[in-house]
């Protein structure tokens, strides 16, 4: 489903990503941990090309994404082409960005209306039963502001799942919500996961990556250091970076 290829990524003079190499098979779930600055938000933001790789290249369901390629060398897509290639990849931030001034249902329904044409019936009926998916099939009237943040991102990611994604990406999707409120948002990834979708999280929850994970990825200062079965890395890391890591956070 994602290869990713020799991937780096510059802000100026800091080098984010240094050569990334990394694998997602189609109906696996791969989590990505690894400390703050590690690299972990611009991986997943050159996915979708939200940022530009600097070289390398990035493939999702066998189309390079931002790019096209003719004999050697890459040319970068129009915005228009890489905006329609983004409908086939959901992206769930830490931070919702749910319209305040839309119900959960139009922001559920807004996408698939307005980048893939559907008729707004069709996309309604859709999006209540992704809200009953999520369980919040009583919250379709309800503005954002009403909602807890576990809620809200619930609904973040129906409306991910609303334009039907072939590949759906999280960024420490409950880092900005309560301790108590972490288990629901996750209860769902999980669901998802046990579904066969394809996902790439990125998370501090150790105990969902033992739990979800079919590969967990371990980053460090732009790198990928280790990756493996969750026994493997978790329980048993090859690396001395890895191993301080997880002695913090375990």
């Amino acid at each position: 489903m994602v290869e990713i290829r020799s991937v780096h990524k510059s802000f100026g003079a800091l080098e984010v990503l240094r050569g990334i190499d990394l694998t997602v098979r189609t109906g696996e779930v791969t989590v990505v941990l690894g400390p703050s600055g590690s690299g972990k938000s611009t991986l997943l933001r050159t996915i979708n090309h939200l940022e530009k790789v600097d070289r390398g290249w990035i493939s999702v369901d066998g189309s390079l994404i931002g790019y096209r390629r003719s004999g050697d060398r890459l040319f970068e897509l129009p915005e228009r082409e890489v905006l329609k290639q983004r409908t086939r990849i959901g992206f769930v931030f830490q931070n919702f960005h749910l319209f305040p001034h839309l119900t959960v249902l139009e922001n559920i329904t807004e996408a698939p209306v307005a980048a893939l044409g559907k008729p707004r019936k069709q996309a309604e009926a859709a999006a209540a039963g992704l809200l009953a998916r999520v369980g919040l099939a009583d919250k379709a009237a309800a503005y954002p502001g009403r909602l807890s943040g576990g809620q809200q991102q619930r609904v973040a990611i129906a409306r991910a799942l609303a334009l039907e994604p072939s590949l759906l990406l999280f960024d420490e999707p409950t880092s900005a919500l309560d301790p108590e409120l972490v288990g629901e948002v996750l209860d769902v990834i999980k669901d998802l996961a046990a579904q066969g979708t394809t996902m790439i999280v990125v998370t501090h929850e150790i105990g969902f990556a033992r739990e979800a994970a079919d590969t967990v990825v371990f980053m460090d200062e732009g790198r990928i250091v280790e990756q493996g079965p969750p026994a493997a890395v978790l329980d048993h890391p090859e690396h001395e970076r890895t191993r301080a890591f997880l002695s913090k956070v375990l």
